[in-house]
């Protein structure tokens, strides 16, 4: 059974991999419609000055926490969480299952030529998953995907539109289909394709995979500014909580 933590307002998975892996494969057997959110700083600090964005969120059946910020954030407001389940290793514990079940997997996502590529690779590690399409991610009307995915009716999907696109493209869409895992995964379409490279596994134990990717790519560092926000954000929670502990004291 899946616990959970509030973080920040929001209530995050707090469960193993393994065990929120065990659950999702459940779902996917059962054919129950599910939207999960990989959550990261960027992404709260994001969906904290986007009120629209932010009910999106809350319409997702599960929220993980994938960055390491979420789980360092929780311990230090005093809800701690279990376990970081990282977008990328779910993704790729998905990928497994479905290629001994042979469940249908639909990727929509990244550049014209990459996905071809992301699903070749995948395709090449996971030979016996049944891939119901895909398409990139540049694309201005719906109704085409839309039409793909509910013809083929696959058990997962995978989205790699980047955020807050991929979460709000599941939010507007899901009630289209009566089945199917959707969840958006940022860049791991990219790093299936060999585009973009995951940080070594030194620099995730570390739990430095940001400043990796930071260095890599430097057209992020723009992005990171959400960092010091939300750093912030953590530290005015923790001492407004304090402060609300100190007075019920008194």
């Amino acid at each position: 059974m899946l616990k959970y933590e509030k973080v920040l307002g929001y209530d995050f998975v707090n469960n193993s991999m393994n065990e929120f892996v065990d659950e999702m494969h459940l779902r996917i057997k059962n054919g129950k419609k599910t939207f999960v959110v990989t959550a990261n700083p960027e992404i709260i600090t994001y969906a904290n000055t986007h009120p629209h964005y932010e009910k999106v969120l809350k319409q997702a059946n599960f929220i993980i926490p994938d960055g390491v910020g979420i789980t360092i954030a929780s311990k230090l407001l005093g809800n701690p969480l279990q376990e970081r389940i990282t977008g990328f290793d779910f993704m790729t514990e998905l990928l497994r299952i479905s290629d001994k079940k042979q469940y249908k997997v639909y990727f929509l996502g990244t550049q014209p030529g990459v996905i071809d590529q992301t699903v070749h690779n995948i395709k090449q590690v996971f030979p016996n998953i049944d891939v119901a399409g895909f398409h990139h991610g540049f694309f201005e009307e719906d109704q085409q995907i839309i039409n793909e995915i509910k013809k083929t009716e696959p058990d997962i999907i995978f989205l790699g539109l980047g955020f807050p696109k991929q979460e709000e493209w599941i939010a507007n869409n899901k009630h289209h289909f009566h089945k199917g895992l959707f969840i958006g995964l940022g860049g791991c379409f990219n790093v299936w394709a060999g585009v973009v490279k995951r940080a070594p596994k030194f620099w995730r134990q570390l739990n430095l995979e940001w400043a990796y990717r930071i260095i890599s790519e430097p057209t992020r560092l723009k992005r990171s500014i959400a960092i010091p926000q939300f750093v912030f954000r953590v530290i005015n929670s923790k001492y407004r909580k304090s402060t609300k502990k100190g007075v019920s004291k008194i």
